[in-house]
């Protein structure tokens, strides 16, 4: 079996390129960085050659710039709206039985502070909301033509590979600074805002398990907000967690990629 994952040089990417390999699926990445295949996901054309020439059975679709600022709309447009309506065209177009996974998220759901589910209604809160909820409307669409297009909606996950525009990591790395001496204030918005995390790693085998699904195709992936309460609260506690492991610990655990479960 062979699996399409694009944007294979991100964290979701990586996950799933080791759990996939780890179960013998063959994996073909494409990004625009890295040590990868590089497909233009905005042309047509591109996608059905690539298709084409491996004829995948599932295409994992992780592409996007991860950001709600307003500045990327353009970029966000093309690679999430118009990158998942020419995978899907390309798989119609082609006829084969590759199953499709479109990367959700969270931010595209009216927030009411509730724990959410797949049911809920989509509110466009920003650039980003807007192509995400695009991209489910197509895997809609398209699933009326026959097509096995598949939507896990994210919420906050996170691994030793987030840059340090996602909050985990931003306070990870000023750690550090700190740790060696730099005497900045870390900013970091809200810190009375209550999210739930969970391990990337962990998440890309619950996206494994439902494009295995024949009878469903979308579901929300989180932890569960019931099994967080109590411990949810952690952008206000994270930093001060931290600080309490010894600097020795801080430069083991948040350095390597081995140490996966270092949020917890």
């Amino acid at each position: 079996m062979t699996a399409v994952i694009i944007g294979a040089n991100g964290q979701d990417g990586y996950y799933l390129s080791r759990f996939l390999e780890s179960i013998n699926i063959k994996v073909i990445g494409v990004s625009r960085s890295g040590n990868f295949l590089r497909t233009d996901i905005t042309q047509l054309s591109d996608i059905t050659d690539l298709i084409r020439t491996y004829r995948p059975d599932y295409i994992f679709h992780f592409a996007a710039d991860s950001t709600t600022k307003h500045e990327v709309w353009r970029q966000n447009h093309e690679i999430i709206c118009t990158g998942t309506l020419n995978i899907l065209e390309a798989v119609r177009l082609l006829g084969t039985s590759t199953r499709v996974f479109l990367s959700g998220s969270g931010l595209q759901f009216k927030n009411e502070g509730k724990p959410i589910k797949e049911t809920d209604p989509f509110e466009a809160t920003s650039q980003y909301a807007v192509s995400r909820i695009h991209s489910v409307y197509a895997a809609r669409y398209y699933r009326k033509l026959g097509i096995k297009a598949y939507v896990g909606y994210f919420f906050n996950h996170d691994s030793p590979l987030r840059s340090e525009k996602h909050v985990t990591k931003k306070i990870t790395e000023a750690v550090k600074r700190i740790a060696k001496g730099s005497t900045e204030k870390l900013e970091i918005g809200d810190a009375a805002v209550k999210k739930e995390w969970a391990f990337a790693g962990d998440i890309v085998q619950a996206v494994w398990t439902i494009v295995q699904q024949d009878n469903f195709f979308e579901a929300t992936i989180g932890t569960g907000w019931e099994k967080m309460a109590g411990s949810c609260d952690i952008i206000r506690q994270f930093p001060g967690r931290i600080q309490n492991i010894s600097i020795r610990s801080i430069y083991n655990q948040f350095s390597g990629l081995e140490s996966e479960s270092f949020f917890y």
